[in-house]
């Protein structure tokens, strides 16, 4: 299974996002990818914004596709064998209609390639998709006839696997900018962990304070109780002296 995560932003921006192996769960997975690439561009976008210093909008969020391949297909894609690309756009069961951004394209290759067998090119699409997954001469002459422009690029890919050192320039390319992403990734999860761990700081710091202020409060309470103890110390020693000096008097007339 191939998954290509395509972002429409102008141009779109494709990218080969798993290898051959994973064909279980091609539906989690490609939810998945699509997440990320989602919020990779909503991440992207709005600090894009932030430096610009312009306000963010969620309208500038593009559509997500994410292109699904399969060399061998699975038990669901088999019941429709007359069927081989299959979309998937989420929608409302009231009929209401809102823009959400995540699309989904299954194609199951050698479902295709059994629906072609003895046919001619008949579209564009089926032209891509035998430029994609078949070799054979045969079929590359059927696509040259269809649709010539496809001629220069079986010469590009002719040309390229004849020289190796293109090739391996091309792959270096193409790792450079799975280093790059790689990076940008870490750099995110870095920002991520960042944040979440200045959060967790400045909780503990008003935390902190607020204990303060407890500490304080409960310091001030205790003064006030000790000054109302004092207070009352005085008035039960002034009332004990006053019975004294009554006890004496009293003492005094008897005699």
């Amino acid at each position: 299974m191939r998954i290509w995560v395509c972002e429409s932003i102008h141009l779109f921006k494709c990218r080969n996002l798993s290898s051959e192996s994973g064909y279980a769960f091609p539906g989690q997975r490609s939810a998945c990818y699509s997440s990320d690439l989602l919020l990779r561009q909503y991440k992207r976008v709005r600090g894009e914004s932030k430096q610009q210093k312009n306000s963010f909008s969620f309208q500038d969020i593009k559509p997500v596709y994410t292109i699904v391949f399969f060399e061998a297909s699975q038990r669901e894609f088999r019941e429709y064998p007359d069927t081989y690309v299959h979309r998937f756009r989420q929608a409302s069961d009231s009929g209401i209609k809102l823009e959400l951004l995540q699309n989904f394209l299954f194609i199951p290759l050698d479902i295709f390639k059994a629906n072609i067998h003895n046919k001619n090119i008949s579209s564009k699409l089926e032209a891509w998709l035998a430029f994609l997954c078949m070799d054979e001469p045969e079929w590359i002459i059927r696509v040259i006839e269809a649709y010539p422009e496809f001629e220069a690029m079986y010469r590009q890919i002719y040309e390229m696997c004849l020289n190796v050192e293109r090739m391996m320039e091309m792959f270096s390319k193409e790792l450079q900018e799975l280093d790059r992403n790689t990076v940008h990734y870490m750099i995110d999860e870095m920002q991520n962990e960042i944040n979440r761990m200045g959060s967790e700081l400045q909780q503990s710091k008003e935390e902190l304070q607020q204990s303060k202020e407890e500490l304080q409060q409960s310091k001030e309470e205790l003064q006030q109780s000790k000054e109302e103890l004092q207070q009352k110390d005085e008035e039960l020693q002034k009332k004990d002296k006053l019975i004294k000096e009554l006890m004496k008097r009293i003492s005094d007339g008897k005699d």
